[in-house]
């Protein structure tokens, strides 16, 4: 069963330390200021730092300095990029050997990512500091971070400066490759940008995923609301039907005012085809057995009825029907996009079928002719998984009008997180 209390208010302060880390080379400086807990792991500083400058985690990553006690340490991650190496494994080691807070003399260490474009970042302690348990923030920092695979930093500068002037001969080829990798419009590129509440949204959401927490029974109705409401209005003497099957106008247009489903180019359709989110919604819930047709009505089917009387065995009982779809396809196709809404973060529309079919190549999948992956392969298995999702209120964007950059609400990440749970990801 899902976990539901009421959150700590006031979490207890443990120790931190208070790090700036900048990157060498770069004009001007990109840099941020972390506040992390002591007791944090390498991979963990390794994403708390993804998260801070907007890396992707695409690549390795290594650590040199000297520990607290004088001896020179290298350490590399993920583990599995150890052997032969002759560096330690990133696992096990935490912030509080590498750097002591009460020690008289400024502290650094080296981390770098991306051994082939060679991104060092310089860490140097501030000094000790007290956080929230189990939380992670930015202070303060500048600058942009670089974009993934640009060079390292003078194919980056080069790549800004080029971006920054649409009278270069290589803007075009420039702007579509960085609309390609960040799923970002080039016009809107600002290397000066720094967002310091979208960096601690995304530390936030980083902080929940490395110290889970409870599910609130305010998260879980907010996530369940679609179809709760959908269940609550069908209970009794349930839903009339027209006599094609579909949901009566009247009902059409309460589901999309209520729900906040409308928008400004399809304006407030009453018939289900032309509000697809409702006819999914519906066809879900029969899919899933919470509904049942009957003499023309839509009606509560057992697990309905059960899940409109106790919210949290709902709850349970969409993370083991979403994360256990009959074929094996769409597992991996609910995996990769539970893992990209957790990371608020999704390839661009134009390479997503690339990302999908090299996921599927690589776990096996083949076409019994011999044939590529067809594309609409891929679009199949897309939808299925989306219209699974859009069912739940894990963002606070409406299905129709979801982005590439998808930030799920609190409730919305942690049925995530419980989600990759049971699909065997964490």
């Amino acid at each position: 069963m899902a976990s539901m209390q009421p959150p700590d208010p006031n979490p207890a302060p443990v120790p931190a330390v208070d790090l700036r880390i900048s990157i060498q080379g770069s004009e001007p400086e990109i840099w941020r200021r972390l506040l992390l807990p002591e007791t944090a792991t390498v991979p963990q500083f390794h994403e708390a730092i993804q998260r801070a400058f907007g890396w992707q985690d695409r690549h390795l990553y290594g650590i040199r300095g000297v520990d607290r006690h004088g001896t020179p340490r290298i350490i590399v991650g993920p583990d599995e990029a150890v052997e032969d190496s002759g560096a330690e494994p990133a696992s096990g080691v935490v912030l509080f050997e590498l750097l002591d807070a009460a020690g008289p003399a400024p502290e650094l260490f080296e981390y770098e990512y991306d051994f082939g474009d060679s991104w060092t970042h310089t860490v140097e302690l501030v000094g000790p500091a007290w956080v929230p348990e189990g939380t992670i923030s930015c202070l303060e920092g500048a600058n942009r971070g670089p974009v993934e695979d640009s060079g390292g930093p003078d194919g980056y500068r080069n790549l800004a400066n080029v971006l920054a002037n649409r009278r270069h001969p290589e803007f075009h080829d420039a702007a579509t490759w960085f609309e390609q990798v960040t799923g970002e419009r080039a016009s809107a590129f600002d290397a000066g940008a720094f967002d310091r509440d979208a960096v601690n949204r995304d530390l936030g959401r980083l902080s929940l995923q490395l110290w889970p927490q409870p599910v609130t029974a305010a998260e879980r109705n907010a996530v369940l609301r679609p179809i709760l409401w959908f269940l609550e209005n069908a209970a009794g003497e349930g839903l009339e039907l027209t006599k094609d099957g579909y949901l009566k106008p009247a009902l059409v247009r309460r589901t999309l005012e209520e729900l906040g489903w409308h928008d400004e180019i399809m304006g407030k359709g009453n018939r289900e085809i032309n509000a697809m989110d409702v006819l999914n919604l519906r066809q879900r819930l029969l899919d899933w057995k919470l509904l049942r047709k009957r003499n023309g009505r839509l009606l509560l089917g057992a697990m309905g009825k059960r899940g409109l009387a106790e919210p949290d065995a709902l709850w349970d009982y969409l993370l083991d029907v979403i994360g256990a779809p009959q074929h094996d396809a769409v597992k991996l196709m609910t995996r990769l996009a539970a893992h990209w809404l957790v990371q608020g973060s999704a390839p661009s529309y134009s390479l997503r079928h690339e990302v999908v079919i090299a996921a599927l190549e690589a776990s096996g999948f083949v076409n019994r002719s011999g044939d590529p992956i067809p594309e609409e392969w891929v679009w199949d298995l897309d939808r299925k998984v989306r219209e699974s999702m859009d069912c739940l209120q894990l963002t606070d964007v409406s299905p129709r009008f979801r982005l590439r950059k998808e930030e799920p609400t609190v409730g919305g990440l942690k049925f995530l997180l419980q989600l990759q749970a049971r699909l065997g990801d964490r």
